[in-house]
């Protein structure tokens, strides 16, 4: 009797499927005891299923978790180096603030509303500038001194306010910190003087000098500010990429030597006739 279509059909589906369940069974039961494991599952025994690894794929994925340790080493090192600009940051606010106070100072002796000749009006000045005189000494993180030019020079921080930040397995940067003890502008700290202020040409002299101060602090506040911005968003986007070679790693080693004969035989009749209902939602 001749065979329908559909018989046809039937038969050769049913024989694809037979052979590819053949070639599955080959690659995972290849020269195993898979007849132990089934004996053993069907008297009650927990038995663990034989975890097949590829070596190429170990290779891999041993790759893949250095390069993620790696990287998450490197967000680590520029989440530090963000750290140490944020306390540069904060100090040069507080300097920043103690000029703005000096020149009001200076704005209310033009005015009147202060005594230029007052020795407790010459003391508040020279406070603030022994204020951020003190600041700058101070200013430090985990033993770098991130303002005071006179304590570099060490293992962590080169003569030119360099500190190397390793960012990858072989490379790294710099992050640069001025020296903010010596004013690029000529103008010293100590020539910011109290006891002159009781003198029309001497006070402005002292207006000129914190104005000029002023603008140099404050552009390199700025500059502190930024370079934080930046050193956070590259420790975010290096956490990222972290975890990004994690999934990697996990791609390329699937097995899980925990994986039981019976989840497996499980999931292979699942994949073969289908599940009662449709995971996926």
């Amino acid at each position: 009797m001749a065979l329908t279509d559909i018989e046809k059909n039937f038969i050769y589906n049913y024989s694809q499927q037979l052979l590819q369940q053949d070639m599955l069974t080959n690659q995972l039961f290849g020269s195993s005891g898979v007849g132990t494991d089934l004996r053993s599952m069907v008297l009650g025994d927990s038995t663990k299923a034989t975890t097949f690894t590829n070596p190429f794929e170990e290779a891999i994925s041993g790759t893949l978790r250095a390069d993620a340790g790696a990287t998450r080493q490197a967000s680590r090192n520029v989440g530090e180096a963000a750290a140490m600009m944020g306390v540069a940051r904060t100090e040069m606010a507080i300097i920043n603030d103690a000029l703005d106070d000096m020149e009001d100072i200076i704005d209310k002796i033009n005015t009147g509303e202060l005594d230029g000749t007052s020795s407790v009006v010459q003391a508040d000045y020279d406070a603030l500038r022994d204020k951020i005189t003190g600041v700058i000494s101070s200013a430090d993180f985990n033993g770098i001194a991130v303002l005071d030019s006179t304590q570099w020079d060490t293992s962590q921080i080169d003569a030119n306010g360099n500190v190397f930040i390793q960012s990858n397995k072989s490379d790294g940067f710099n992050i640069t910190f001025h020296s903010v003890d010596d004013p690029s502008s000529g103008v010293d700290w100590a020539d910011l003087d109290g006891t002159v202020l009781g003198v029309a040409g001497t006070r402005a002299t002292q207006l000129g000098y914190v104005q000029t101060l002023q603008s140099e602090m404050s552009s390199i506040l700025d500059m502190y500010g930024s370079k934080e911005d930046s050193l956070e968003s590259q420790q975010t986007a290096l956490q990222s990429q972290a975890q990004i070679y994690d999934q990697a790693a996990q791609l390329r080693k699937p097995s899980d030597p925990n994986y039981s004969l019976e989840k497996l035989i499980e999931d292979l009749v699942a994949q073969a006739t289908g599940s009662l209902y449709d995971n996926s939602g």
